[in-house]
């Protein structure tokens, strides 16, 4: 069991989302950084497709009641067990009794927390993740309050021997972090000077060509008026070459619309089914961890790419993470 001794900013246990309900009007919410989601739960021996605690800006301080293998992946928030920094993207082992808690952020804005045996929480619809606007999913519906006490699901096999093998390690220290991480590859550089790759929206060439040229050539600030639905975005003002009427159609994570005031907003994890704005571009899948690591006040840049080039980096990465979790199983033999 984990004792949840402050709450943080925004803490929520989220999983890779509610899928098949959105012809019913309910979104499919979810982590917002689902490479660092998946790493985290491989590292520790789960599915993929477990939960895990989503950190936003200010983590939790969280006390363990109980011997347990954890990773956390996604953005540096300084992350120590019992005063003592721990590195994030690696297996660790963490003794009964000791204190997890999160200080300054380094860099990104976004960390999961995974455990061995996943977080015991119930599924609606299919799903874990927490809807904080419907008030379903995760931890009774919200986000975890000082005093909350999650329960945590039975290891698998391998994890408990991993846990084993690094308790014995550790001692008499309060916890023991594997020699062995994630490659750099696979870890997202949150640099504020990498840009966002992106593909033609269905509505791209009814913009003029120098709102096209901005939206390529300028960037944005992320709005403080920002939150889990959508990143407003403040630069450029992109315009319609003629104002039109358009049908709502349905929206994906990364959808970038241009509203009539021409500041673009991007689509995250618990966007609206349906859209009736201008759709400029679509973030490609490989980049939205850059997207959600993206904190108010920073400027997004964007490079247009092709279907195809977005595709063979879609393609690549999967490949990457598959080669991850062959290798994690041969290590934890």
């Amino acid at each position: 069991m984990i004792h949840v001794k402050k709450a943080g900013l925004l803490t929520t246990v989220q999983d890779l989302g509610r899928y098949g309900f959105q012809k019913h009007g309910v979104i499919t919410s979810g982590v917002m950084d689902p490479e660092a989601h998946r790493i985290a739960n491989l590292l520790v021996g789960n599915s993929m497709q477990m939960p895990t605690l989503e950190v936003t800006l200010m983590g939790p301080v969280l006390e363990f009641h109980q011997d347990a293998l954890i990773s956390i992946c996604g953005g540096h928030l300084s992350p120590m067990i019992n005063g003592e920094p721990v590195g994030n993207w690696r297996p660790i082992f963490i003794k009964k009794g000791s204190e997890l808690r999160f200080g300054s952020m380094q860099e990104g804005c976004r960390a999961y927390l995974a455990i061995a045996g996943g977080y015991d929480v119930p599924l609606v619809m299919n799903s874990s993740s927490t809807y904080l606007r419907a008030g379903i999913g995760g931890y009774q519906g919200r986000s975890l309050e000082k005093g909350d006490q999650l329960n945590i699901q039975a290891p698998s096999a391998e994890s408990l021997e991993l846990l084993s093998e690094l308790k014995e390690y550790a001692g008499a220290n309060s916890f023991q972090a594997m020699d062995w991480y994630a490659a750099s590859e696979l870890v997202p550089s949150h640099s504020p000077d990498e840009k966002i790759r992106v593909v033609m929206g269905r509505e791209y060439d009814s913009f003029t060509e120098d709102s096209k040229q901005a939206f390529i050539h300028s960037s944005f600030k992320v709005d403080t008026q920002s939150d889990r639905m959508g990143y407003r975005l403040k630069g450029a003002s992109l315009e319609l070459k003629h104002q039109e009427e358009m049908i709502s159609e349905a929206v994906a994570f990364g959808t970038i619309q241009v509203p009539a005031e021409g500041n673009p907003i991007i689509l995250l994890a618990d966007r609206q089914t349906t859209g009736g704005y201008p759709r400029i571009a679509q973030v490609a899948s490989v980049d939205l961890s850059k997207v959600a690591q993206l904190k108010p006040g920073e400027e997004a840049a964007f490079e247009l790419i092709t279907h195809e080039e977005a595709q063979k980096l879609f393609i690549e990465r999967e490949h990457m993470i598959q080669q991850l979790a062959q290798g994690i199983k041969l290590k934890y033999r």
